[in-house]
């Protein structure tokens, strides 16, 4: 039975089984590949998405239990073309390493500071507890995050 799935705001049908994990979804069938597959087991973060507007690990959500929630990918944070805030700021601070990680850093964040918009240096560290980065020290990215909470 076909699900239908709402992806940065279209409506998209899939027809992979209900206990497909979503980040298979996305970048199998739709071509979605900012989500990436890492540890499959919800601890590094790489896969996170948003499900309703709140940071979720698509490797762990079967299509199934979604139904009519909104689902917003990493490739939905730039508007026509151009970088989102988060996005523009981590350009310049040379956030980015390999860029596995990156795309679920960045939903994690946008996430994160859209709730706390004016978040300090520990919160957004806590923030991204969850996300594996193999590349960095992390500080590049809490740098670039706490300077876009202060302006």
């Amino acid at each position: 039975m076909p699900t239908i799935l709402t992806i940065n705001g279209e409506q998209r049908v899939s027809s992979r089984g209900p206990m497909t994990p979503l980040v298979d979804v996305l970048r199998d069938e739709f071509f979605l590949t900012g989500a990436k597959s890492v540890c499959r087991e919800g601890v590094c973060g790489a896969c996170t998405v948003h499900l309703d507007g709140q940071p979720v690990v698509s490797c762990l959500v079967p299509i199934g239990t979604i139904g009519e929630r909104e689902i917003c990918t990493v490739e939905s944070l730039a508007a026509a073309g151009e970088p989102s805030p988060l996005q523009q700021v981590m350009e310049e601070h040379d956030v980015v390493q390999c860029g596995m990680c990156f795309p679920g850093i960045l939903m994690v964040l946008t996430g994160f500071l859209r709730e706390r918009p004016h978040a300090d240096r520990d919160e957004i560290k806590a923030a991204l507890a969850g996300n594996v980065c193999r590349c960095t020290g992390y500080e590049r990215l809490v740098d670039a995050a706490v300077a876009l909470a202060r302006a």
